[in-house]
């Protein structure tokens, strides 16, 4: 899951579209993983995302509302996520990029300070101080080479197919493993577990809630993000998402960070 779909995941994990409810078929590992994959190559689309940090996890440290601009094709996606609240903080942005199996790239913005280039270490840093990577958001593991269902298990009583991607050598990741609990009757990962090399728990996603997006599709809507630490938790709710917008393609570069826009409704 990214946070495009969250969140995209998130973004995850947010911002995807996925299939209509109906009865499951008996799909391999590479099929689910390219449906789950479709689900997050959905064209152009906008959401309204709440994030709140929690450090202790129970004591908000951080709350923000973000605006997350998003355009996900097979050939690759684009990703904005601005600041909108609160004020002091307002104009916060950071611009994402990934194509094909190619390293993600990323531009960050901060008033009144020049947009600055992302470095491949720096793609780990957190999302905004949450407990989300900007690698997170970005990286879509279900396109990886090596797919595997190595389980099931029932996550908040539904019937789950435990997927794990493993990237391939031509894969840029700083994750050794992904393990997703997939609801395959309507193709919504319920929890992912991502790994690191040593083999090591780094970040668990929670779906928390489930809604309808604007296609009458259900959608992850609520996300519960922990890193390995446990002293600290992000959720998110980003139920609020539309399809069917129009960006520029200057949308999407570093100079328009500097502009915080709401995207007008219409034909791709």
């Amino acid at each position: 899951m990214n946070l495009h779909s969250a969140a995209a995941c998130l973004a995850s994990l947010v911002a995807c579209t996925v299939f209509a409810a109906e009865e499951a078929p008996a799909l391999s590992a590479n099929e689910l993983a390219a449906r789950l994959s479709a689900k997050q190559q959905d064209g152009a689309s906008y959401v309204r995302l709440k994030m709140e940090v929690k450090q202790p996890p129970n004591t908000v440290k951080t709350a923000l509302q973000l605006q997350i601009k998003s355009r996900s094709t097979r050939a690759g996606t684009d990703l904005v996520y601005q600041v909108l609240w609160p004020k002091e903080r307002k104009g916060e942005s950071v611009l994402l990029r990934r194509s094909g199996n190619r390293a993600a790239t990323g531009t960050l913005y901060i008033p009144p300070n020049a947009p600055k280039s992302l470095d491949g270490a720096q793609m780990k840093e957190a999302l905004f101080g949450s407990d989300l990577s900007y690698e997170d958001v970005i990286e879509n593991f279900f396109t990886w080479d090596q797919q595997a269902i190595v389980g099931t298990e029932v996550v908040d009583r539904v019937n789950c197919q435990i997927l794990e991607s493993k990237p391939g050598k031509g894969d840029r990741s700083s994750y050794s493993s992904v393990r997703t609990w997939v609801d395959t009757r309507r193709l919504i990962p319920l929890l992912v577990e991502k790994y690191g090399a040593s083999g090591k728990l780094v970040r668990r996603i929670e779906t928390t809630r489930v809604a309808s997006d604007d296609n009458n599709h259900p959608v992850p809507a609520n996300l519960t993000v922990r890193d390995s630490r446990g002293d600290s938790i992000t959720e998110l709710d980003g139920s609020r998402i539309r399809h069917g917008v129009t960006f520029s393609d200057d949308e999407f570069t570093p100079e328009k960070l500097k502009d915080v826009t709401t995207p007008r409704a219409g034909a791709d």
